[in-house]
Formats: C-alpha cells, structure tokens, sequence
C-alpha cells in the first residue's frame, strides 16, 4: 500500500503557453510555471503528466497554477520554488494514484493554498474498533472521517509536513494533546524527502488503528487545536531527541 517502507517506530501514549515558448525552453519546464508567464496550453493539449487525472483534479491544478502567476505578478509570491514544484508533483500523483480514486482518502486545499491541505481519511481497517466507531459517529454527527491537517514549509521536502487531527477527539493511536501525532517519520529525526505524501497518509492511517485509536464520543472538540498540537510536537520531539524512540515488539504490527 506504500509507496515505500517507512519507519515503524512510535512513541509511547503518555509520551507528549506558447509554441515559440515550448520551443525555446526545455521539456520540463514546469518548474518555473509560477515565475514565467506563459500563454495558456490549448483545452486539447493535454500533458503527459496529467494523464489519468479527472477533469475535476485537472481544474484544481489549473487554478494553482493561475494563482501562483497572479501571485508573481503582484509581487507575493508565497513559498519557495523548490516546495511549490514538489508540492504539485505530490498533488498530482495523488489525484492519479489508485488509492485516492477508490476512496480510502480525500485532500481538499485550504483556501486554495498548495501549503495548507486537509485530508480526510475515509477508510481504515474494518475490522478495527476505530472504523465501528466511525461508523456510530456518522450516525450521531454524520461525519464518518478522521480529519487531519497537512501543513506544510518552504524547506519541504527536507523537512516533514506538521500533522495534526482536527476533528474526531480520539484516545489512543498515537496521537497526543492538541491533536499531534506521535510519529517518529514526522520528525526531522525520521523524515526523508523521499517519502510521498500519500505513503505518509497511508501510514498515519495504519498507525491510528495499530495504536488502537478511539473516538472520544461527547469530547470537548475545542481541546483539538494547532497552538495545543504545536506545543505537544514539540514536547516530544524534546522527549524523543534525549531517549530515543520505542520501537514496538514485532507482534505489535
């Protein structure tokens, strides 16, 4: 289901354009997309690299790209060049990859920010007490989702996406006070830019019901909140930096 193998180990739960254009500059020029000003590409001239992306996801991306040339002309670009084209190649592999079309998650940009994305996990292990929870949630809220929250920096992907859960309060699973995630791969200590964002979210959903998550029916949401969630990261980044990490037994998962 990964993209590639990721890091097992957790943390304890008491731890806290033109024809003349294309011709002059080289094939892969995507990565000044928000820097040179291009014409528009003909409604039939599909790319190569969107092939097997929904009209949809296609209008998603196309507005991205509008933004970030309105941005460049106004003089705010936002982010860095490096960040925003991988940022897109993560978009786009996911609007393409198999997991995402069959349903198991959803991205939606905040704003319409490339930095900003809210994930909302529509599948997890159904033979899980977190997915019977779910599904008594949709009943009482008519939600049946974990809502997770990407943030992202200009020095991504050297340094990891800030992962939190918005919304539903959940015990267990790893995830901590403000809605962190305890998660070694979301720290710069086990971070590599080579993992893809979708790999990550597979993971975090796997890790939620290894970790025997629950959602807290009745819970007080507002304890759920990025200052809350900042402050328990860097709790126990501190913690982890000085200990070491807890690798679960083999039988764990």
């Amino acid at each position: 289901m990964l993209d590639q193998p990721l890091p097992a180990e957790q943390c304890t739960q008491e731890d806290v354009s033109s024809e003349d254009e294309d011709e002059e500059m080289p094939e892969d020029t995507e990565d000044l997309d928000h820097y040179e000003m291009k014409e528009e590409e003909p409604a039939e001239g599909k790319k190569p690299e969107d092939d097997g992306i929904g009209k949809e996801n296609l209008a998603i991306l196309e507005k991205i790209k509008k933004n970030q040339r309105q941005d460049y002309l106004n003089g705010a670009v936002s982010g860095s060049v490096q960040a925003t084209d991988r940022l897109m190649k993560e978009l786009r592999d996911i609007y393409r990859s198999q997991s995402f079309k069959g349903g198991n998650y959803a991205v939606e940009l905040v704003n319409d920010s490339l930095y900003d994305w809210n994930v909302k996990l529509l599948k997890v292990d159904q033979d899980s007490a977190l997915h019977n929870d779910l599904q008594i949630l949709k009943e009482k809220e008519g939600a049946d989702f974990i809502l997770l929250n990407f943030s992202f920096k200009d020095n991504f992907p050297f340094d990891p996406p800030f992962v939190r859960v918005v919304s539903p309060v959940l015990s267990g699973g790893y995830v901590l006070g403000g809605g962190a995630i305890c998660m070694e791969l979301l720290t710069k200590q086990g971070w590599s830019s080579a993992y893809s964002i979708e790999s990550v979210i597979m993971q975090i959903s796997a890790t939620l019901v290894k970790g025997k998550a629950r959602v807290q029916f009745g819970a007080n949401k507002s304890q759920y909140s990025l200052t809350r969630a900042q402050q328990s990261y860097k709790s126990l980044v501190q913690i982890h930096e000085k200990n070491g990490w807890y690798t679960p037994p083999k039988e764990d998962g």
